[in-house]
Formats: structure tokens, C-alpha cells, sequence
């Protein structure tokens, strides 16, 4: 089968590549490596300097026989290239008239991201609301100004109503667009390279790891976990080390995870994304989303290695003062978290998943 997989976010694109080619298929990866994150691709479609926006369209009007010819084509977002929604348009159009059948995935902000957490609510808390609340803060209401009657939340609904499927990487998507196209959606959990190397080994010092991004600190809650990880430092003198990694690319952060007994992320999840999952292949406990109806969309009834808290820095302090107060506990759960990645992400697993829906769609 010959992929195409358009655009990166936290590396999805490119572990589900390798998974892909382990299996035997022809995937070429085209993106921007989801700027500072550098991830690996195929083809380079950054951005850069005076001009940029101009510069990248023509350069992209120079690849489109490059993007023919294919089984599939996943789209990583609806603003699958970084030009204006306007113009993507007529790249969509050429890559559904060009290629049999055409993906979009559900794997992070767009319009129905957006509009289901302020206007239907599935979810208890998340990015844009808390119960029926909508947050306030700046980054949240940023992207609803962005996503809510834009044209990127025009070429999002046109997108999502046109292609051949839908495919969501954690629950808090799939809830939000599965209602919207009963047919249409699948769940697909992201994919994850495992380690078998055993995990670190707990010495008596407890290592958290926290990765910041300044842009959109108060928008994932790291603004809060951070003052709740420094507050137990200051509790637990001795007992506690905190290393903060910021805006670092893909290779030198993970190194930062290896010396770390658990991560803090994303405050408002009811599930670990890629960095959270990452850290946890390497045996690292996630102190973050771990809600019950991620664990029912997994069909996971007994293995429980997330430290879930609710959005608050008492529950996150209290979530580390019991993990502190049961140090036996430690070892157990960074390995407990290697055999969910395995068990659930395991990136061969995840991309024979996705070979299944595509071989679905081209039989029909």
C-alpha cells in the first residue's frame, strides 16, 4: 500500500511511518517536523523568514506530482501545510482528485475540538471548559477566536464532512467527533516506539520532569503543576528533585526524561498524549490524565499506572504526597507504565489498527 501521511504533531506522523514500513508499505512523510520539535520527515515543508507564507506555497505547487498516486493520505489536522485555510483548499481538492482515499485526523486543535467543549460539553473539564464554564484564560480563548467561525473552522467542517474518514487519537477527540459522524469515526490510540530496557530504579529521591512551553503554559496547566511540583520540593527537602526541560527539540527532551522517575502533563487530559506516552515507555510514571473513560475506550479493566488528578494544584500536591507516602509503590508503577505503552501503543500494534481501516475503505 502506498501512504501518504501529511503533516506532524508530537511525532504521531512519524512513529506511525516506521510502524507502517515494519509492515511492509510505501509511507512518505511530508511536513514541518511540528516546528521546534524537528521531528523526522521525508519531506521538508518548513516555514521560514521574510515571505515565509509565500515562499511555502510556491514550494508546494512545486511538489503536488510528489503527492499523487497514493492509497491513502492522512491529513495530520485540517491546516495540514501552514498557509492560510484559504489556500488549502485547492491542495485538499488536488490530493482528493489525485489519491483514492483521504484521511483526517482528529489529533488535537480544530473547530470540533473546539466548538463540542463550549457548546454540547462531553467532557467534565478540558482545554476550553470547565463543566458548563467556559475557561477565560488567554490561550483558550485564543483558539476559540481562531477555530469558531473562521475560515480554519470552515475548512475544518468542510474537510471533516468530505474525506473518507476520521480517525481520533485519544479519547477527549474521539468523544468530541464521534457523535458528530457516527459513520465516520474510529479511534486509533497513537502510536509509541516501546524500550526494553527495565525502568530507572528508585533510590529514595523522588525525580519529576516537566517540559514547559511558555506559549501555552496556563492553556495545559503546566503553569499550575509546576507550583504544585515546586511546593512539594519545598515539602519534602531532600526527598524531591525537579528538572524542567523548556522548548527543547525532540532528542535532547526525551534525554531529559531518562533521569526521571515520573512526569507531570497536561492538567486538563483525560488521557496521555505523546509526550506523556513517551515518558512512560521509558518507565517514567505520568502524573496527568488517567481518567476511567480513557481506560473504557482501551478496553482496559485492571492495568491502572496513571496518577490521575483532577485540575487544581490541591490535587496535584495531594497526588504527589501519596505517592511519596508510598515509596513501594514507585518501581511498581514505572513498570506497570512500560506494559501500557506495549499493551496499547505499541507502534506496530497501533499501525496494524490503522492498516485495517485503510484496507476497509479501499474495499469500498
Amino acid at each position: 500500500m502506498r501512504i501518504l501521511l501529511l503533516g506532524e504533531y508530537s511525532n504521531v506522523h512519524a512513529t506511525l511511518a516506521k510502524g507502517l514500513r515494519r509492515l511492509g508499505h510505501r509511507v512518505r512523510v511530508v511536513s514541518n517536523g511540528d516546528f521546534w520539535k524537528d521531528y523526522p520527515r521525508d519531506i521538508d515543508v518548513s516555514r521560514h523568514g521574510t515571505f515565509g507564507g509565500l515562499r511555502l506555497y510556491l514550494r508546494l505547487l512545486s511538489l503536488l506530482p510528489r503527492l499523487r498516486g497514493y492509497d491513502i493520505v492522512q491529513l495530520i489536522n485540517p491546516m495540514f501545510f501552514e498557509i492560510k485555510a484559504e489556500r488549502l483548499y485547492f491542495f485538499y481538492h488536488y490530493l482528493r482528485q489525485h489519491n483514492r482515499r483521504v484521511v483526517l485526523g482528529g489529533f488535537g486543535m480544530d473547530y470540533y475540538w473546539v466548538h463540542e467543549c463550549i457548546t454540547r460539553f462531553p467532557l467534565r473539564y478540558s482545554d476550553f471548559n470547565f463543566g458548563t464554564e467556559i475557561r477565560q484564560d488567554r490561550e483558550a480563548q485564543k483558539y476559540i477566536r481562531e477555530w469558531i467561525a473562521t475560515p480554519k473552522g470552515d475548512l475544518c467542517q468542510y474537510i471533516a464532512n468530505d474525506c473518507d474518514k476520521i480517525i481520533t487519537g485519544l479519547y477527549e477527540y474521539w468523544v468530541c467527533y464521534q457523535p458528530v459522524f457516527l459513520d465516520k469515526t474510529a479511534y486509533c490510540p497513537f502510536p509509541i516506539v516501546p524500550r526494553d530496557n527495565p525502568p530507572r530504579p528508585f533510590d529514595g529521591t523522588l525525580r519529576l520532569f516537566l517540559g514547559i512551553n511558555r506559549e501555552r503554559s496556563a492553556y495545559k496547566g503546566t503553569d499550575i503543576m509546576l507550583k504544585a511540583a515546586q511546593r512539594i520540593a519545598a515539602e519534602y527537602s531532600g526527598k524531591v528533585d525537579l528538572k524542567l526541560a523548556e522548548s527543547l527539540p525532540f532528542a535532547a527532551y526525551t534525554q531529559c526524561m531518562d533521569h526521571a522517575d515520573a512526569i507531570l502533563d497536561q492538567l486538563y487530559s483525560y488521557t496521555p498524549a505523546m509526550n506523556a506516552l513517551e515518558a512512560m515507555a521509558r518507565g517514567l510514571i505520568c502524573i496527568g490524565g488517567g481518567e476511567e473513560e480513557h481506560y473504557a475506550l482501551l478496553q482496559e479493566e485492571t492495568l491502572r499506572p496513571i496518577v490521575n488528578v483532577r485540575p487544581s494544584e490541591a490535587d496535584v500536591c495531594e497526588a504527589l504526597r501519596r505517592l511519596l507516602a508510598r515509596p513501594e509503590r514507585i518501581d511498581v508503577l514505572k513498570r506497570e507504565s512500560m506494559l501500557y505503552v506495549r499493551r496499547h501503543h505499541d507502534y506496530l500494534k497501533v499501525a496494524r489498527r490503522y492498516i485495517e481501516i485503510y484496507e476497509a475503505l479501499l474495499r469500498h
